[in-house]
């Protein structure tokens, strides 16, 4: 049975790892801003999962971290895309930042807006079950697009990112709620868990505020109040030196607010789980709050 159970498994990931890789781009304001993702093997009305790389990466580069997610893919009827930053970067929030788009104000809502359109027109997505999981750089564009353009976003999950701080912060909130999860660890020592002064890639980025006060906004801004539910994860990993700690508010037709905090994470993915299951496990919850 053991034999069977692996001969299934490496025919799946064989064909995973043959199913064509489309690379497209779409004209935004005169700069073609470029995508991937795998010929989708979904039916309609799949979810569209944006997987967004750090400062200084791209799309195909971070692809290389959700692989347990692309194996779900097909029988989770998602489709998965990883869009490429303007340069390497994204313009986000962060008013401070010294890249590219920041300098450039390159319009990030116009080129999402543009992929989920694309992929709606052409592969018939369905347009109230579009996500995004961002790591680093990637968070805080997840959190751009939470704040500018929840109409069209679902839910998000931001590793390793915290909001820009008052000084630092250049997007204007909608103020609408939306599913937020949070993934960041205590030691992380280029977003720091205590807030202060993020480098990356080699440039500032300016100043983010603690995780704690990330949770606590987007907690208020869903109406949330009192203290969240607990929860210790099993440290299925003990060679890490992490363990998790989980924080929801969660209510019946309120959008789910989680921290998942990494005690002794640095700026790296916990070992205890894999965070891009854990964010489409997140992200199926939220489906049902309407």
């Amino acid at each position: 049975m053991r034999r069977i159970l692996i001969l299934i498994h490496t025919a799946f990931t064989s064909s995973l790892a043959l199913a064509q890789l489309v690379d497209d781009s779409i004209a935004i304001e005169g700069n073609y801003r470029t995508f991937h993702f795998r010929e989708p093997r979904v039916q309609p009305n799949a979810a569209l999962v944006f997987v967004l790389h750090g400062s200084g990466g791209d799309g195909k580069g971070i692809m290389q971290t959700s692989k347990r997610l692309e194996e779900a893919a097909q029988k989770e009827n998602i489709l998965i895309v990883y869009p490429d930053g303007y340069k390497h970067f994204w313009n986000e929030c962060r008013k401070m930042a010294e890249t590219p788009p920041n300098k450039e104000n390159i319009n990030e809502e116009a080129f999402f807006t543009a992929m989920i359109d694309y992929f709606t027109t052409k592969y018939k997505t369905g347009p109230e079950k579009v996500f995004v999981i961002g790591t680093s750089g990637g968070g805080h564009m997840a959190y751009k697009l939470a704040m500018n353009i929840p109409a069209k976003i679902r839910a998000i999950t931001a590793i390793v990112a915290n909001l820009p701080d008052s000084a630092n912060m250049d997007c204007t909130p909608s103020g609408k709620p939306i599913a937020v999860m949070i993934v960041n660890g205590t030691e992380d020592e280029v977003n720091p868990y205590g807030g202060g002064l993020v480098r990356a890639a080699n440039v500032s980025l300016g100043t983010v505020r603690s995780t704690d006060q990330t949770f606590v906004y987007w907690s208020a801004v869903a109406g949330y109040k009192g203290q969240p539910v607990k929860k210790a994860y099993a440290d299925t990993d003990p060679s890490d030196g992490k363990t998790i700690e989980g924080y929801t508010y969660k209510k019946a037709r309120k959008p789910e607010i989680t921290l998942l905090k990494v005690v002794g994470g640095k700026h790296d993915y916990p070992g205890d789980i894999d965070v891009y299951l854990e964010a489409w496990a997140f992200f199926k919850r939220q489906l049902s709050t309407r």
